[in-house]
């Protein structure tokens, strides 16, 4: 009855389908755990624990002053690590530093490690204008840390344990921000964010100076656009272009393969003429969802539309590979092929603000999460109902070499019911002991998300990818047989994958006697039985 009610309005099924769409992931995360189906528990869990936040009685103050709470995933803990006014981009130095831009501030600073206390800060370079962010690259047997400015592109020569910054080199100068004459103090995108790829070559996003303006698309260099330089600033070149602000960008790792998240454009006008009478007009329940934000990988020579055509969410597609609407304001005529545009791999919620971009694989998380990307919401300004304001996971399918569905990792920074917001997470990084750090600007906090599974057990379950029924085992040494009654409750001869927790080692075997057996160490195997005929009779714990 809905879907036929909506077809037969043109205009309300365009503004209604993308709400649709954005409840998807979390009608998703509750079937995977109610239907017994590979498909559907091919998602791992989403965030669904409510847990009291953790906060060393130093960093009580606001808006800690009161208990907080945040939902995770099972078997995760979070954290407040430090406390930094305003902190945005970061990055995890060789030695396991952690280095943290603050733009307002003007400067960088450096977090250490301090045993059981409280993490030690201080500046590691200031002076600088609104640095944003910052990678570590090494170069033959020479680390630089690369940070950027608004106007310019530094790295400085790093050697391990440096408090300080030192060696400075600047690799990219007359970057355009808002001392730029032209723009005579106007530039709503100024901050700088870069990448490295493996062949040491600089990519740096020059954001848009505005919502949406064709100015941007014939400026000297071009606005709205990602610039390929040598890893000295030499030889730049325009890489691709018609990304209004993309702040994450992020190598999909053992690949060159260039991935950004991008924010879209604000208070888009109803670009079809289907006879509702809303043609180019700014209707909010349209604007509230359209165009959604970008997650896309991103090709030398690219186009991605912006400010000319805008993807699509309401089609078939959904999110994924959407068409081209063509921009009323810039657009209306056709006069631009939107069809000859690179299409958007993943739509996010419009107006979700994606800032940070990271890959998990160096994290210790299971197997369900270290294989994805993470994009730190940073919350929305402008929509009826506030959206993003979290972290969101994306699940990595390793044959398309894309994302497949969004789901939360970490929530509630925006309180359940309420338009009350308490924070706003930016940037995500991996420490040295594979914790996940979030930065948040709004409350000016680090934290750590950890994967702290309640008790060390050998977990098999009897089917692939964790599903179906399950039976744990002591870490402890022991055999276990089917022919004993050892494995009744997950089944005997059906165990097809298996979780295995640190300093463990299973071994499998087909039969009790033996036959082909395999062995596993840490980890979490989703699919352990193909090779042993599915049929596995035979569990040591080492």
């Amino acid at each position: 009855m809905v879907m036929f009610s909506l077809n037969q309005i043109p205009m309300l099924k365009r503004i209604l389908s993308a709400s649709l769409v954005s409840l998807i992931p979390s009608v998703a995360s509750l079937i995977s755990l109610e239907v017994f189906s590979p498909a559907a528990l091919a998602q791992p869990p989403a965030a669904s624990v409510e847990t009291k936040l953790k906060v060393p009685s130093s960093m009580n103050y606001a808006p800690f002053n009161i208990n907080r709470y945040l939902k995770i995933p099972p078997n995760f803990s979070i954290a407040v690590y430090a406390r930094i006014n305003k902190a945005r981009f970061m990055a995890v130095a060789p030695n396991g530093d952690l280095l943290v831009s603050q733009p307002s501030g003007n400067k960088v600073l450096i977090v250490r490690p301090n045993g059981s206390k409280d993490p030690i800060i201080s500046d590691f370079v200031t002076g600088l204008r609104k640095p944003h962010d910052i990678v570590f690259h090494k170069i033959n047997n020479t680390t630089y840390v690369y940070i950027s400015e608004t106007h310019q592109i530094n790295r400085f020569i790093y050697n391990s344990g440096d408090l300080t910054a030192k060696n400075r080199q600047i690799v990219v100068t007359g970057l355009p921000d808002s001392s730029t004459s032209e723009l005579k103090g106007a530039y709503g995108h100024e901050l700088k964010n870069i990448a490295l790829d493996a062949n040491h070559k600089l990519y740096v996003s020059i954001a848009s100076t505005c919502n949406a303006c064709k100015e941007d698309t014939i400026s000297n260099p071009v606005r709205g656009a990602v610039y390929q330089y040598n890893a000295d600033g030499s030889n730049r070149r325009l890489f691709a272009q018609g990304l209004r602000n993309a702040e994450g960008l992020a190598f999909l790792p053992n690949t060159n393969d260039l991935w950004v998240v991008v924010n879209n454009r604000d208070n888009i006008a109803y670009p079809f003429n289907d006879g509702s009478g809303n043609y180019g007009k700014i209707i909010p329940s349209y604007v509230d969802n359209h165009p959604p934000e970008e997650f896309t990988r991103v090709r030398d020579g690219g186009n991605y539309g912006w400010p000319f055509c805008n993807p699509n969410p309401d089609t078939s597609n959904g999110v994924n590979n959407m068409p081209f609407d063509r921009d009323y304001e810039f657009n209306a005529n056709g006069k631009v092929n939107c069809n000859a545009m690179d299409r958007i791999n993943k739509g996010i919620q419009a107006h979700s603000a994606p800032l940070g971009l990271t890959f998990l694989q160096n994290t210790n998380f299971p197997s369900q999460y270290s294989n994805g990307a993470v994009a730190g919401l940073h919350g929305s300004w402008n929509r009826q109902k506030k959206t993003g304001y979290k972290i969101a996971y994306f699940p990595w399918n390793n044959s398309t070499k894309a994302p497949e569905q969004e789901m939360d990792l970490v929530n509630g920074w925006l309180v359940a019911g309420t338009q009350e917001i308490w924070g706003r997470p930016v940037d995500m990084v991996v420490d040295q002991q594979g914790n996940l750090l979030i930065s948040d600007d709004y409350s000016g906090t680090i934290y750590k998300l950890s994967y702290t599974p309640s008790a060390k057990v050998v977990q098999v379950y009897r089917d692939a990818n964790f599903a179906g029924s399950s039976q744990s085992f002591p870490t402890t040494p022991g055999v276990y047989k089917a022919n004993q009654g050892d494995l009744k409750v997950v089944g005997n001869d059906t165990i097809s994958s298996l979780s295995v927790p640190p300093g463990t080692v299973v071994r499998v075997c087909q039969h009790e006697t033996g036959g082909r057996c395999r062995e596993f160490s840490a980890g979490d195997y989703k699919s352990v039985g193909a090779d042993l005929d599915n049929i596995i009779s035979f569990i040591e714990v080492k």
